[in-house]
């Protein structure tokens, strides 16, 4: 998969998350909003996808990273972390509203906690959180980070096929 900017062009993403953001180990979130990129840098759009998650539950690093920024931008939990082995720049993941529960500098594990949801600050109508993914200034659809295991929900599995004779 790959993330398109604003002027169209194509922005490989390698699939480096090991974990959804939010909801059990391995379990797939509900996706409240899925990504929309704006037609232009300043257009509308949705530049990240909002998982549906309870107030309080745990948020976890859907990649290997270093933590860049952990505090409060405009009344809201933020957590950004720059990804491992992503290129240069590295890919960078966004997650909000969060409780911090890392600080700028700290390296994470995919699927490590980092914090837990806010029950305010959510843009959503149900409590979510808006999960994001840039490299440099261009916005990126966060879900092509994840393989496609995690994504469908698990590995394929091979069924007999009736009929046809074993060798």
């Amino acid at each position: 998969m790959a993330g398109m900017s604003p002027s169209g062009a194509r922005s490989p993403v390698p699939a480096a998350g090991r974990a959804w953001p939010v909801g059990g180990r391995g379990a797939r979130p509900r996706v409240l909003r899925g990504w929309e990129p704006p037609a232009t840098a300043y257009g509308r759009g949705h530049r990240g996808v909002d998982l549906a998650a309870a107030a309080g539950a745990p948020v976890r690093a859907a990649a290997p990273g270093r933590v860049l920024f952990a505090g409060r931008v405009a009344g809201r939990g933020v957590i950004s972390v720059a990804l491992t082995r992503t290129g240069d720049p590295p890919l960078r993941t966004t997650y909000e509203p969060v409780r911090a529960s890392v600080q700028a500098g700290d390296e994470v594990a995919a699927g490590e906690v980092i914090g837990t949801v806010e029950a305010t600050g959510s843009h959503c109508a149900a409590t979510c959180v808006h999960w994001g993914l840039l490299r440099g200034d261009t916005y990126l659809n966060p879900l092509a980070l994840l393989p496609p295991w995690l994504l469908n929900g698990g590995p394929s599995r091979l069924l007999p096929v009736l009929g046809v004779p074993l060798p």
